[in-house]
């Protein structure tokens, strides 16, 4: 966690022109949300490695990214439809034989 403290003040000694403090929080914060739930870490993975007791913190604590989203649904939307497929084609083997 310090090395993503660490690489954002370093960030921020740029001159990138970043109107926020970079502290140690938002090093948690932007490990937390980009590097872990956007890469598709489950959010009881990230909870444990923040330390945290409970779920609910984290769940707090952490926003999830749009495209995030988009893309669990689409995941699923595919999952489903394969399953449907999967059962019309048992179906159809089970009928012809």
């Amino acid at each position: 966690m310090l090395d993503n403290f660490l690489f954002l003040k370093e960030l921020s000694q740029l001159e990138l022109n970043i109107p926020k403090k970079l502290t140690f929080h938002s090093a948690r914060h932007t490990f937390a949300t980009t590097v872990t739930l956007s890469n598709g870490v489950p959010i009881e993975t990230v909870s444990k490695l923040l330390g945290h007791a409970k779920l609910s913190t984290t769940q707090i604590y952490a926003r999830v990214v749009e495209k995030k989203v988009s893309v669990d649904i689409q995941n699923l939307k595919d999952k489903l439809k394969s399953e449907e497929l999967a059962k019309l084609s048992k179906k159809k083997c089970s009928l012809s034989v």
